[in-house]
């Protein structure tokens, strides 16, 4: 039996190897370093069930650490001041 001859353009498979940003977890050491603003009772619920919250700023996530580490989301802080009519306690 004869083994194939090749013509010099080997097959194989090519691994794609770009980053999807949607689908990288996010660690310590990423740029995300923000506790965000989500309903308290949902809260709870994700870090038990371990389920996804969505944030005031739209930011999807399992909630796994301390969020009093980190400083507030910006986003999700202007959307908690317009929904509460701006006022941020200053009003003398």
């Amino acid at each position: 039996m004869s083994s194939p001859q090749t013509t010099g353009f080997g097959t194989g498979v090519l691994e794609d190897t770009r980053v999807d940003e949607r689908t990288v977890p996010t660690h310590d050491g990423d740029h995300e370093r923000f506790s965000h603003y989500v309903p308290k009772d949902k809260l709870m619920e994700a870090m038990v069930t371990g389920t996804p919250v969505v944030a005031l700023c739209g930011k999807v996530w399992v909630p796994s650490r301390d969020p009093q580490k980190y400083p507030v989301c910006p986003a999700c802080k202007e959307v908690w001041d317009s929904l509460r009519g701006g006022n941020d306690g200053d009003d003398a």
